[in-house]
């Protein structure tokens, strides 16, 4: 065990570990991982846990005294937030624009996910499929603790547009975690396939038909909550002068009044 470590801590090829299957590029074990690709997984991992961490943080600080420190320190999350997803929707778009010029080829990722994918399979390398639903996990967990920022900087401004949107996304996004959780699971567990519901509970037979149909249900699920965030931070924009308030103990921007009615033309 302790030679096994060794060996992929040096980036050498370890035996006895079969290739991922489904996307080229992506050799598990079979060759060696650029140490690159080790650091970027792990970069990832800790970027996880830094947005969770500071979600938490900024949650429980938000329960006492009104804070604009909260506030800033919230944007910073949110902004973050915004970039991981941006990543992360890139791939989804990717795989989606490949699929329509090879429908009938193996699932694939651009070089960064499939590096980062190796990385991340390191971890386990008798699953050869591991590493690529650990860093799509990684992705909707980001994307979701930006989304958690937007509840938190809207804990005292419930009736805004934003909180309504930012509830929405939390929600449509936990679905989508679970979603990736179960599928991530089933595989380090040992199952032959991801179990979920973008592979009908590891029933679909592998090939053209079900690499479509996951390709598909990710891209349309991602591009479903990246609206979601898309207006949410829209609102956020439109009424950031009501939001920065709540985190004042004197309101100075008066609030936002909906547009009168247009009369209708006789």
């Amino acid at each position: 065990m302790l030679s096994r470590v060794f060996a992929i801590s040096k980036g050498k090829p370890v035996p006895n570990t079969p290739g991922m299957p489904g996307m080229p590029g992506m050799n598990g074990g079979a060759h060696s991982v650029p140490l690159w690709n080790t650091l970027g997984a792990w970069a990832v991992f800790a970027w996880v846990i830094l947005m969770w961490a500071a979600v938490a943080g900024l949650a429980f600080a938000n329960r006492g005294t009104k804070r604009m420190s909260v506030y800033n320190a919230s944007m910073a999350v949110i902004v973050l937030g915004v970039v991981a997803q941006i990543a992360h929707f890139a791939e989804h778009v990717a795989q989606a624009v490949y699929w329509i010029g090879h429908p009938e080829a193996p699932s694939w990722m651009t070089p960064i996910g499939s590096g980062l994918a190796k990385g991340f399979g390191r971890i386990d390398t008798s699953r050869p499929t591991l590493g690529m639903e650990l860093l799509h996990l990684m992705g909707n967990f980001l994307f979701l603790a930006g989304l958690a920022a937007v509840m938190v900087i809207t804990r005292r401004a419930r009736n805004t547009q934003t909180r309504r949107w930012g509830t929405m996304g939390v929600w449509m996004q936990g679905i989508h975690g679970v979603e990736h959780l179960a599928l991530t699971l089933s595989v380090w567990l040992g199952a032959k396939q991801a179990i979920g519901l973008s592979t009908w509970f590891g029933t679909l037979t592998p090939g053209p038909g079900a690499t479509t149909y996951r390709v598909w249900w990710h891209a349309l699920a991602n591009l479903m909550g990246t609206c979601i965030f898309a207006m949410a931070l829209w609102n956020l924009r439109r009424e950031r002068g009501q939001i920065c308030d709540s985190f004042r103990e004197t309101p100075v921007t008066p609030p936002i009044t909906p547009l009168a009615p247009v009369p209708a033309l006789n």
